[in-house]
Protein backbone atom coordinates (compact mmCIF):
# COMPACT_ATOMS: atom_id res chain seq x y z
CA UNK A 1 0.00 0.00 0.00
CA UNK A 2 1.42 3.32 -0.92
CA UNK A 3 1.82 6.07 1.48
CA UNK A 4 -0.42 9.23 1.54
CA UNK A 5 1.46 12.19 0.46
CA UNK A 6 0.43 15.23 2.52
CA UNK A 7 1.82 18.66 1.17
CA UNK A 8 2.56 21.49 3.75
CA UNK A 9 2.61 24.83 1.91
CA UNK A 10 4.60 27.61 3.77
CA UNK A 11 4.96 31.26 3.02
CA UNK A 12 6.25 33.02 6.02
CA UNK A 13 8.40 32.96 9.08
CA UNK A 14 5.61 32.73 11.55
CA UNK A 15 3.09 30.22 9.96
CA UNK A 16 6.56 27.73 9.40
CA UNK A 17 7.03 27.84 13.57
CA UNK A 18 3.37 26.95 14.08
CA UNK A 19 3.73 24.11 11.34
CA UNK A 20 7.35 22.83 12.47
CA UNK A 21 5.67 19.94 14.77
CA UNK A 22 2.89 18.93 12.22
CA UNK A 23 6.00 18.47 9.58
CA UNK A 24 7.81 16.20 12.60
CA UNK A 25 4.91 14.15 13.08
CA UNK A 26 3.96 13.66 9.24
CA UNK A 27 7.42 13.27 8.42
CA UNK A 28 7.28 9.85 11.57
CA UNK A 29 4.47 8.69 10.65
CA UNK A 30 5.35 5.22 8.34
CA UNK A 31 2.03 5.48 6.78
CA UNK A 32 2.39 9.08 5.27
CA UNK A 33 4.67 11.13 2.85
CA UNK A 34 5.48 14.48 3.56
CA UNK A 35 6.21 17.24 0.91
CA UNK A 36 6.96 20.80 1.17
CA UNK A 37 6.66 23.94 -0.30
CA UNK A 38 8.12 27.45 0.36
CA UNK A 39 7.20 30.23 -1.19
CA UNK A 40 6.45 34.15 0.14
CA UNK A 41 8.89 35.88 2.08
CA UNK A 42 10.70 32.65 3.00
CA UNK A 43 12.58 33.35 -0.58
CA UNK A 44 13.48 36.81 0.27
CA UNK A 45 16.97 37.99 1.11
CA UNK A 46 14.86 41.58 2.68
CA UNK A 47 13.46 39.01 5.26
CA UNK A 48 15.92 36.59 6.26
CA UNK A 49 16.01 33.82 3.40
CA UNK A 50 14.25 31.74 6.09
CA UNK A 51 13.80 28.83 3.65
CA UNK A 52 17.04 27.96 5.12
CA UNK A 53 16.01 27.55 8.61
CA UNK A 54 13.39 25.06 7.02
CA UNK A 55 16.41 23.13 5.45
CA UNK A 56 18.64 23.69 9.32
CA UNK A 57 16.06 21.52 10.65
CA UNK A 58 16.40 18.90 8.70
CA UNK A 59 13.05 19.06 6.10
CA UNK A 60 13.60 18.83 2.51
CA UNK A 61 12.15 21.31 -0.01
CA UNK A 62 10.51 19.69 -2.70
CA UNK A 63 9.36 22.60 -4.60
CA UNK A 64 10.14 26.77 -4.21
CA UNK A 65 7.36 29.46 -5.61
CA UNK A 66 8.86 32.56 -6.14
CA UNK A 67 6.15 35.04 -6.18
CA UNK A 68 6.99 38.24 -3.89
CA UNK A 69 7.37 41.23 -5.77
CA UNK A 70 9.68 44.18 -4.67
CA UNK A 71 7.54 46.57 -3.62
CA UNK A 72 4.70 46.67 -1.09
CA UNK A 73 1.34 48.50 -3.09
CA UNK A 74 -1.84 46.61 -2.99
CA UNK A 75 -0.97 46.39 -7.14
CA UNK A 76 1.95 44.57 -6.17
CA UNK A 77 0.18 42.14 -3.69
CA UNK A 78 -2.52 41.66 -6.29
CA UNK A 79 -0.25 40.44 -9.13
CA UNK A 80 1.90 38.47 -6.34
CA UNK A 81 -0.85 36.51 -5.76
CA UNK A 82 -1.61 35.58 -9.81
CA UNK A 83 2.38 34.77 -10.23
CA UNK A 84 1.88 32.28 -7.12
CA UNK A 85 -0.97 30.83 -9.25
CA UNK A 86 0.79 30.13 -11.75
CA UNK A 87 4.05 28.69 -10.07
CA UNK A 88 1.60 25.89 -8.00
CA UNK A 89 -0.21 25.24 -10.54
CA UNK A 90 3.54 23.85 -12.19
CA UNK A 91 4.66 22.44 -8.35
CA UNK A 92 1.17 20.67 -7.42
CA UNK A 93 1.59 19.22 -11.07
CA UNK A 94 4.52 17.28 -10.21
CA UNK A 95 4.16 16.65 -6.99
CA UNK A 96 0.92 15.02 -6.91
CA UNK A 97 -0.23 15.53 -3.42
CA UNK A 98 -2.99 13.51 -1.92
CA UNK A 99 -4.23 16.47 0.33
CA UNK A 100 -2.52 19.52 0.57
CA UNK A 101 -2.38 21.34 4.43
CA UNK A 102 -2.41 24.97 4.63
CA UNK A 103 -2.45 27.30 8.15
CA UNK A 104 -3.75 30.98 8.24
CA UNK A 105 -4.94 33.51 6.02
CA UNK A 106 -2.46 34.94 4.15
CA UNK A 107 -2.51 36.43 -0.11
CA UNK A 108 0.06 33.49 -0.60
CA UNK A 109 -2.46 30.75 0.57
CA UNK A 110 -5.23 32.25 -1.64
CA UNK A 111 -2.84 31.31 -4.83
CA UNK A 112 -2.22 27.91 -3.18
CA UNK A 113 -5.68 26.97 -2.28
CA UNK A 114 -7.57 28.37 -5.49
CA UNK A 115 -4.68 26.40 -7.55
CA UNK A 116 -5.61 23.14 -5.49
CA UNK A 117 -9.52 23.58 -6.21
CA UNK A 118 -9.16 23.59 -9.78
CA UNK A 119 -6.47 20.64 -9.72
CA UNK A 120 -9.22 18.85 -7.84
CA UNK A 121 -6.18 17.77 -4.65
CA UNK A 122 -8.05 17.90 -1.38
CA UNK A 123 -7.45 20.95 1.14
CA UNK A 124 -6.98 20.25 4.70
CA UNK A 125 -6.98 23.85 6.33
CA UNK A 126 -5.72 24.88 10.12
CA UNK A 127 -7.25 28.26 11.90
CA UNK A 128 -10.42 28.50 10.63
CA UNK A 129 -13.34 30.26 11.52
CA UNK A 130 -11.76 33.02 13.40
CA UNK A 131 -12.15 36.91 12.65
CA UNK A 132 -9.46 39.58 12.34
CA UNK A 133 -11.89 42.55 11.49
CA UNK A 134 -8.97 44.91 10.69
CA UNK A 135 -7.60 43.32 7.56
CA UNK A 136 -8.52 41.73 4.47
CA UNK A 137 -7.13 38.41 5.57
CA UNK A 138 -10.44 38.25 7.63
CA UNK A 139 -12.08 37.40 3.97
CA UNK A 140 -9.33 35.43 2.36
CA UNK A 141 -9.70 32.98 5.62
CA UNK A 142 -13.56 32.45 5.31
CA UNK A 143 -12.70 32.09 0.96
CA UNK A 144 -10.10 29.23 1.91
CA UNK A 145 -12.58 28.13 4.53
CA UNK A 146 -15.10 27.41 1.69
CA UNK A 147 -12.38 25.94 -0.30
CA UNK A 148 -11.45 23.45 1.45
CA UNK A 149 -12.51 19.63 2.48
CA UNK A 150 -11.32 18.99 5.67
CA UNK A 151 -10.89 21.76 8.76
CA UNK A 152 -8.81 21.83 11.72
CA UNK A 153 -9.94 24.77 14.10
CA UNK A 154 -7.90 26.05 17.06
CA UNK A 155 -11.91 26.00 19.74
CA UNK A 156 -14.99 24.86 19.72
CA UNK A 157 -16.55 27.95 19.01
CA UNK A 158 -14.23 28.48 15.59
CA UNK A 159 -15.43 24.64 14.89
CA UNK A 160 -18.86 26.55 15.31
CA UNK A 161 -18.28 29.29 13.26
CA UNK A 162 -16.81 27.05 10.07
CA UNK A 163 -19.91 24.93 10.41
CA UNK A 164 -21.75 27.97 10.43
CA UNK A 165 -20.45 28.20 6.59
CA UNK A 166 -21.77 25.18 5.36
CA UNK A 167 -19.14 22.39 5.97
CA UNK A 168 -19.82 19.10 7.26
CA UNK A 169 -19.25 18.39 10.88
CA UNK A 170 -17.66 15.27 10.52
CA UNK A 171 -14.93 16.93 8.80
CA UNK A 172 -14.36 19.91 11.21
CA UNK A 173 -11.89 18.90 14.09
CA UNK A 174 -11.50 21.30 17.02
CA UNK A 175 -7.44 20.21 17.66
CA UNK A 176 -6.65 23.31 19.40
CA UNK A 177 -3.68 25.93 18.59
CA UNK A 178 -0.45 24.75 17.08
CA UNK A 179 1.58 27.28 19.03
CA UNK A 180 0.37 25.76 22.30
CA UNK A 181 2.08 23.01 21.06
CA UNK A 182 5.53 24.57 20.22
CA UNK A 183 5.55 26.02 24.11
CA UNK A 184 4.86 22.86 25.90
CA UNK A 185 7.56 20.66 23.47
CA UNK A 186 10.65 23.36 23.29
CA UNK A 187 13.48 23.47 25.86
CA UNK A 188 13.30 27.32 25.57
CA UNK A 189 16.61 29.23 26.40
CA UNK A 190 17.46 31.05 29.37
CA UNK A 191 18.07 34.90 29.32
CA UNK A 192 21.96 34.52 29.45
CA UNK A 193 21.95 32.06 26.37
CA UNK A 194 19.25 34.44 24.33
CA UNK A 195 21.77 37.35 25.04
CA UNK A 196 24.67 35.56 23.31
CA UNK A 197 22.30 34.66 20.35
CA UNK A 198 20.73 38.03 20.19
CA UNK A 199 24.29 40.39 20.63
CA UNK A 200 22.18 42.23 22.83
CA UNK A 201 22.31 43.12 26.95
CA UNK A 202 18.48 41.43 28.67
CA UNK A 203 19.62 43.50 31.98
CA UNK A 204 16.57 45.55 31.14
CA UNK A 205 13.25 45.40 31.32
CA UNK A 206 12.35 43.79 27.68
CA UNK A 207 9.42 44.93 25.57
CA UNK A 208 8.97 42.51 22.47
CA UNK A 209 7.21 44.44 19.58
CA UNK A 210 5.99 43.47 16.25
CA UNK A 211 3.36 45.46 14.15
CA UNK A 212 2.14 44.65 11.20
CA UNK A 213 0.11 46.60 8.27
CA UNK A 214 -3.81 46.62 9.19
CA UNK A 215 -4.40 46.18 5.90
CA UNK A 216 -8.02 47.68 5.60
CA UNK A 217 -7.42 50.48 7.54
CA UNK A 218 -7.05 54.26 5.82
CA UNK A 219 -3.47 55.12 6.61
CA UNK A 220 -2.13 51.88 8.60
CA UNK A 221 1.37 54.00 8.34
CA UNK A 222 0.07 56.70 11.25
CA UNK A 223 -0.69 53.53 13.64
CA UNK A 224 2.70 52.59 13.73
CA UNK A 225 3.76 56.46 13.78
CA UNK A 226 1.61 56.49 17.38
CA UNK A 227 2.68 53.52 18.13
CA UNK A 228 6.74 54.71 18.53
CA UNK A 229 5.68 58.38 19.84
CA UNK A 230 4.36 55.98 22.64
CA UNK A 231 7.58 53.82 22.88
CA UNK A 232 9.90 56.98 22.80
CA UNK A 233 8.19 57.40 26.41
CA UNK A 234 10.09 54.25 28.09
CA UNK A 235 14.05 55.31 28.04
CA UNK A 236 15.36 52.33 30.45
CA UNK A 237 14.05 49.66 28.56
CA UNK A 238 15.53 46.99 25.66
CA UNK A 239 13.63 46.97 22.70
CA UNK A 240 13.41 44.11 20.49
CA UNK A 241 11.54 44.39 17.01
CA UNK A 242 10.85 41.97 14.38
CA UNK A 243 9.78 43.19 10.96
CA UNK A 244 6.15 43.26 9.63
CA UNK A 245 5.21 40.96 7.59
CA UNK A 246 5.36 41.58 3.64
CA UNK A 247 1.60 42.91 2.88
CA UNK A 248 0.66 46.43 1.41
CA UNK A 249 3.08 48.98 3.39
CA UNK A 250 4.66 46.60 5.21
CA UNK A 251 8.06 47.84 3.95
CA UNK A 252 7.17 51.47 5.31
CA UNK A 253 6.78 50.10 8.24
CA UNK A 254 9.80 48.42 8.29
CA UNK A 255 11.26 51.63 7.43
CA UNK A 256 9.98 53.56 10.48
CA UNK A 257 10.86 50.98 12.69
CA UNK A 258 14.34 51.11 11.31
CA UNK A 259 14.32 54.62 11.70
CA UNK A 260 13.37 54.60 15.28
CA UNK A 261 15.63 51.64 16.02
CA UNK A 262 18.66 53.39 14.77
CA UNK A 263 18.06 56.36 17.02
CA UNK A 264 19.46 54.36 20.13
CA UNK A 265 21.17 51.35 18.95
CA UNK A 266 22.19 49.71 22.00
CA UNK A 267 19.05 49.77 23.70
CA UNK A 268 16.86 48.68 20.75
CA UNK A 269 17.03 46.21 18.00
CA UNK A 270 14.99 45.11 14.85
CA UNK A 271 15.46 41.85 13.67
CA UNK A 272 14.24 40.47 9.99
CA UNK A 273 13.53 36.94 11.55
CA UNK A 274 13.96 35.49 15.15
CA UNK A 275 12.88 31.77 14.71
CA UNK A 276 10.94 29.84 16.74
CA UNK A 277 13.07 29.21 19.69
CA UNK A 278 14.32 32.49 19.42
CA UNK A 279 11.10 34.57 19.51
CA UNK A 280 8.90 32.06 22.13
CA UNK A 281 12.26 32.60 24.48
CA UNK A 282 11.78 36.29 24.24
CA UNK A 283 8.22 36.00 24.62
CA UNK A 284 8.75 33.89 28.07
CA UNK A 285 11.56 36.80 29.02
CA UNK A 286 9.55 39.70 27.93
CA UNK A 287 8.34 42.35 30.07
CA UNK A 288 5.29 42.97 28.05
CA UNK A 289 4.60 41.80 24.06
CA UNK A 290 3.45 45.01 22.28
CA UNK A 291 1.74 45.29 18.90
CA UNK A 292 -1.21 43.39 16.72
CA UNK A 293 0.59 39.77 16.09
CA UNK A 294 -1.65 36.82 16.88
CA UNK A 295 1.17 35.80 18.86
CA UNK A 296 0.02 38.47 21.72
CA UNK A 297 -3.29 36.34 21.69
CA UNK A 298 -2.41 32.72 21.88
CA UNK A 299 0.99 32.14 22.55
CA UNK A 300 2.40 34.82 25.33
CA UNK A 301 -0.57 34.12 27.80
CA UNK A 302 0.28 30.61 28.31
CA UNK A 303 3.83 31.78 28.88
CA UNK A 304 2.28 34.30 31.36
CA UNK A 305 3.48 37.39 29.25
CA UNK A 306 1.20 40.60 29.98
CA UNK A 307 0.05 41.78 25.97
CA UNK A 308 -0.87 44.91 24.91
CA UNK A 309 -2.96 43.77 21.52
CA UNK A 310 -2.91 47.57 19.29
CA UNK A 311 -5.53 48.59 16.78
CA UNK A 312 -8.00 46.67 14.78
CA UNK A 313 -5.88 43.97 13.47
CA UNK A 314 -7.13 41.43 15.12
CA UNK A 315 -10.40 42.97 16.56
CA UNK A 316 -13.24 39.62 16.67
CA UNK A 317 -10.26 37.52 17.60
CA UNK A 318 -11.09 35.12 20.22
CA UNK A 319 -8.39 36.22 23.53
CA UNK A 320 -8.21 35.50 27.00
CA UNK A 321 -9.12 38.38 29.21
CA UNK A 322 -5.15 39.15 29.93
CA UNK A 323 -4.54 40.33 26.70
CA UNK A 324 -5.03 44.13 26.86
CA UNK A 325 -6.37 45.89 23.98
CA UNK A 326 -5.96 49.52 23.14
CA UNK A 327 -6.81 52.04 20.66
CA UNK A 328 -3.93 53.03 17.77
CA UNK A 329 -3.47 56.73 19.48
CA UNK A 330 -0.03 57.28 21.23
CA UNK A 331 -2.21 57.97 24.53
CA UNK A 332 -4.12 54.74 24.69
CA UNK A 333 -0.90 52.82 24.17
CA UNK A 334 0.95 54.24 26.73
CA UNK A 335 -1.88 53.47 28.97
CA UNK A 336 -2.28 49.86 28.07
CA UNK A 337 1.61 49.72 28.26
CA UNK A 338 1.23 50.74 32.02
CA UNK A 339 -1.38 48.14 32.86
CA UNK A 340 -0.02 45.67 31.51
CA UNK A 341 3.70 46.36 33.17
CA UNK A 342 1.35 45.80 36.47
CA UNK A 343 -0.51 43.01 35.15
CA UNK A 344 -1.02 39.79 37.91
CA UNK A 345 -1.25 36.27 36.17
CA UNK A 346 -2.44 34.99 39.51
CA UNK A 347 -6.33 37.19 39.99
CA UNK A 348 -7.40 35.20 36.52
CA UNK A 349 -6.34 32.06 35.89
CA UNK A 350 -8.84 31.13 32.28
CA UNK A 351 -5.69 32.31 29.92
CA UNK A 352 -5.31 28.72 28.38
CA UNK A 353 -7.88 28.49 25.66
CA UNK A 354 -6.21 27.32 22.86
CA UNK A 355 -6.06 23.82 23.93
CA UNK A 356 -3.53 21.47 25.57
CA UNK A 357 -0.46 21.67 22.95
CA UNK A 358 -1.10 17.71 21.46
CA UNK A 359 -2.59 19.74 18.13
CA UNK A 360 -0.47 17.60 15.43
CA UNK A 361 -1.06 14.22 16.93
CA UNK A 362 -4.71 14.96 16.70
CA UNK A 363 -4.22 15.92 13.14
CA UNK A 364 -2.35 13.50 12.06
CA UNK A 365 -4.59 11.13 13.76
CA UNK A 366 -7.77 12.71 10.87
CA UNK A 367 -4.91 12.64 8.02
CA UNK A 368 -3.74 9.28 8.55
CA UNK A 369 -7.30 7.51 8.72
CA UNK A 370 -10.01 9.87 6.80
CA UNK A 371 -11.44 8.28 3.78
CA UNK A 372 -11.52 10.75 0.74
CA UNK A 373 -13.90 9.68 -1.64
CA UNK A 374 -13.75 13.28 -3.64
CA UNK A 375 -12.28 16.37 -2.97
CA UNK A 376 -15.62 17.83 -4.24
CA UNK A 377 -18.46 18.39 -1.51
CA UNK A 378 -21.78 19.65 -0.27
CA UNK A 379 -22.64 22.70 1.56
CA UNK A 380 -24.09 21.79 4.86
CA UNK A 381 -28.05 22.82 5.79
CA UNK A 382 -28.48 20.86 9.27
CA UNK A 383 -28.79 22.64 12.07
CA UNK A 384 -25.79 23.85 14.32
CA UNK A 385 -27.35 23.43 17.98
CA UNK A 386 -28.51 20.16 17.30
CA UNK A 387 -26.56 18.44 15.44
CA UNK A 388 -25.36 14.95 17.34
CA UNK A 389 -21.60 15.00 15.44
CA UNK A 390 -21.05 18.79 16.24
CA UNK A 391 -18.48 17.52 18.99
CA UNK A 392 -16.15 15.16 17.50
CA UNK A 393 -12.96 15.18 19.28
Amino acid sequence: MSKRKICIVTGTRAEYGLLYWLMKEIQQDTDLELQIIATGTHLSPEFGSTYRQIEGDGYTINEKIEMLLSSDSEVAIAKSVGLGTIGFADALARLNPDLIVILGDRFELLSVTQTALLLKIPIAHIHGGEKTFGAYDDSIRHAITKMSYLHFTSTEEHRRRVIQLGEYPDRVYNVGAPGIESIKKLNLMNKKDLEVSLNVSLDRPIFLITHHPTTLAQDPIEGTKELLDALDDYKDITMIFTKANADDHGRKINNLISGFVSGDPIKRKLFSSLGQMRYLSLLKHASVVIGNSSSALIEAPYLKTPAVNIGNRQKGRARPVCVIDSLADTASIRRAIDKSLNYDFEIEKSHEIFGDGSTSKKIVDVLRNLEINSPGKEFYDGEILNDKNLYNC
